[in-house]
């Protein structure tokens, strides 16, 4: 005869089971889709050619590789974990999420206390992006989107750009004492066609001329006040992913148990 186990489940636990196997796969699948963005961009700027695999490990799209790469492996572990009702993965995927729940929470406390100094890392980043603006595609984007998003222009204003050799007065060409487009207030002529000289020569412009054609505030301004906005929504979100993790973990622990208790007192039925 064929001797198989049948365990008979709780309501709640077969539901929490099927919880636990559908939010992972949807995870899983995000993950896959982070990892395919982040590849996309690696190949579509050619990171993997033999001269630029040395500044591979400082580009952005490697985040997005790295997390793609974790959050698969992570939920897939916890999707096939709870549909297989598979105790190792399922403690492999629970220790995960305690050390994610860890590390998010020390962050936080981190980010509290280093209040003052965010301010400076962040202007030090700003300045850094601004240097690097015309060489790297990756903080030119990011530059660019702030810029226009929060209608900024530098860290702490406009002549910032003077950090930059191609925008700086001394340079030759025609981008010296300029600005990036993404600094104008109208960078599209006629509302039709992107007009990427708007910039050239704002540097040369006293505030009350150069407030028609750039914006005059910096970025870490822009920052602060969008987040000092959206600080409830920030602090929201930060907590429904929080309070979702712990459930996660509550629900894993809660179905480890299950699993073990029916392993322990099996049911053997003869069916054949």
């Amino acid at each position: 005869g064929v001797w198989e186990r049948s365990y008979t489940y709780s309501l709640t636990d077969s539901f929490l089971k099927y919880v636990l196997f559908m939010s992972n796969l949807l995870f899983t699948v995000l993950g896959l889709v982070v990892l395919g963005v982040g590849m996309w961009g690696l190949i579509n700027k050619e990171s993997f050619a033999q001269e630029k695999i040395g500044s591979l490990g400082t580009d952005p799209m490697l985040v997005f590789v790295m997390l793609g790469l974790v959050l698969t492996v992570l939920c897939l572990s916890g999707c096939v974990g709870a549909l297989r009702e598979n105790c190792c993965l399922l403690r492999l995927f629970s220790a995960a999420v305690l050390v994610l729940i860890t590390a998010q929470v020390l962050a936080a406390i981190l980010a509290y206390s280093l209040q003052g100094q965010i301010g400076s890392y962040l202007r030090s980043g700003m300045l850094a992006a601004m240097v690097r603006y015309q060489d790297d595609l990756d903080l030119r984007f990011i530059t660019d989107e702030i810029q226009s998003s929060l209608q900024c222009c530098g860290a702490d204003n406009y002549r910032d750009w003077e950090i930059n050799i191609y925008y700086n007065c001394s340079a030759p060409g025609v981008l010296a004492c300029g600005v990036p487009a993404t600094c104008c207030v109208d960078p599209l002529e006629n509302g039709t066609v992107w007009n990427s000289q708007c910039g050239v020569g704002a540097q040369q412009l006293d505030e009350f001329s150069a407030q028609s054609v750039i914006f005059l505030g910096g970025c870490l301004g822009g920052i602060s006040r969008w987040i000092e906005q959206h600080s409830g929504l920030i602090g929201t979100t930060v907590i429904i992913i929080l309070a979702v993790q712990i459930l996660t973990l509550f629900i894993t622990t809660r179905l480890l148990d299950s699993i073990q208790w029916h392993k322990a007192n099996s049911i053997y039925s003869n069916s054949g």
